[in-house]
């Protein structure tokens, strides 16, 4: 068997081993699995039920990280994104006023065109238009950003004042202690070399938590999932058509197209993935395993799904191949049967790692040109709006608007890619019809 999982994934040929590709299908899991819980707490205040929405955000977490794994055979999860399901819940649904059922047609709308986009070429252009400093840029800023993930979440900073956003956080309550520790724990564990180090340290971590008491053991492991059957296939396609729902359209998107462009860059720029010229080979098959993950995830009733930041853990573990996807897509199909047990594993068991790898994917800062401003000030704006904004897509759109902008006004436009003028474009309409409220 490892034999034919060798030849079938290229395991030894991309530098991994049967072994790591395991470990690291596990860290992936962990790191992603509170997508379970949280996705459906968010999208309930849209009007969607949260036992089907969890059997939604389940199915399709596994579809997608399914596909991206035997097809494309790379080492990320796909997951319905945070952001997006906040973006449906809060501005889609409850300001602009549109029912769900609208904007899950919506995302089906956006899903078919990945689609074709993807068949056609037309998003591997794209990509080949994107700067080599603004790649670098979305690995720091998709690092900076788990980083800030996870210490919001252990609760080592929490939300502050008007005049202070931010805070520190009570380092001498349990969880955020438990976090620290966590994190140290980690670190060492990565420091001394020791394989599987990010699995072992949250591991350790949610078993701590369970004998100290911090976090009770689950009244029981298994359970018979929920039925679907309220919201599959309740998408309102004709409702997101309407010249109002076309913007809607728009929107999603544009957020998913270049979520999914910064997030694949910048998590092969880490892997090792990325050709001399800054290029995934074959990206397409990447891209595609996100658009059917998409659409898949409307008909089943859930938002957008695409490629999970959080899969920098399983690289860091060593993943380099589908394998690590196909273990993790394993693990959230069995996610509707032992949803209780992966609902009890702590965010300061989960949440070290992630600061942790986000300090590892910064590294790369080190090759953006900070002495050309024509490259530094995109790469710059980008990288802080992808973290000070809480949202991947406005740091990214951010980037395709400055960087060309940059370079036209300084007399050096020949050195753009034609692609770049589309993303320019692309990126501009999304700020012109973003609902500030």
């Amino acid at each position: 068997m490892g034999e034919v999982l060798n030849r079938f994934f290229r395991i030894e040929a991309n530098g991994s081993t049967l072994r790591r590709e395991l470990v690291a299908g596990v860290t992936t899991f962990l790191t992603v699995a509170y997508i379970i819980i949280v996705n459906p707490a968010i999208l309930e205040a849209a009007g969607i039920p949260r036992g089907p929405s969890m059997v939604a955000t389940i199915i399709s977490g596994a579809f997608g990280t399914f596909v991206m794994g035997f097809y494309a055979n790379r080492p990320f999860a796909v997951a319905p994104y945070m952001g997006q399901n906040a973006f449906v819940a809060y501005t889609i649904v409850e300001i602009l006023g549109f029912t769900w059922q609208t904007a899950i047609g919506a995302i089906f709308i956006s899903g078919v065109l990945f689609v074709l986009l993807t068949v056609f070429k037309v998003r591997s252009w794209f990509v080949q238009a994107i700067p080599q400093s603004l790649k670098y840029a979305f690995a720091v800023g998709i690092g900076l950003f788990l980083t800030f993930i996870g210490l919001v979440d252990t609760g080592i900073v929490v939300l502050g004042t008007e005049s202070a956003p931010v805070r520190i956080g009570a380092l001498s309550a349990p969880a955020p202690l438990m976090a620290l520790l966590g994190f140290l724990l980690i670190s060492l564990l990565l420091t001394l070399r020791i394989r599987g180090g990010i699995l072992l340290g949250i591991v350790t971590m949610t078993v701590a938590g369970y004998i100290t008491g911090q976090t009770p053991l689950p009244e029981q492991f298994v359970s018979a999932p929920p039925s679907l059957a309220p919201i599959f296939m309740e998408l309102n396609i004709a409702g997101a058509l309407t010249w109002g729902g076309l913007s809607v359209v728009l929107m999603i998107f544009v957020m998913d197209f270049v979520d999914t462009m910064g997030t694949l860059i910048g998590l092969s720029a880490r892997a090792g993935l990325l050709d001399e010229e800054g290029n995934l080979p074959g990206i397409e098959k990447p891209m595609m395993a996100d658009a059917l993950g998409t659409v898949v995830a409307s008909l089943v009733g859930t938002t957008t799904t695409g490629t999970y930041i959080e899969s920098a853990s399983g690289i860091e573990a060593g993943g380099r191949t589908g394998l690590t996807a196909v273990v993790a897509g394993v693990l959230f199909f069995l996610g509707l049967f032992f949803a209780p047990f992966v609902m009890s594993i702590p965010a300061y068991a989960y949440g070290p790692a992630l600061i942790v790898v986000g300090g590892l994917m910064i590294g790369v800062v080190r090759e953006i040109n900070f002495d050309d401003l024509t490259e530094q000030v995109p790469a710059f704006v980008t990288i802080i709006l992808m973290s000070f904004t809480f949202n991947i897509g406005i740091g990214i759109t951010a980037g395709f608007v400055i960087y060309p902008l940059m370079k036209l006004f300084t007399g050096r436009a020949g050195e753009l890619h034609p692609g770049m003028w589309g993303l320019f474009v692309l990126s501009l309409l999304f700020y012109l019809f973003y609902p500030y409220r």
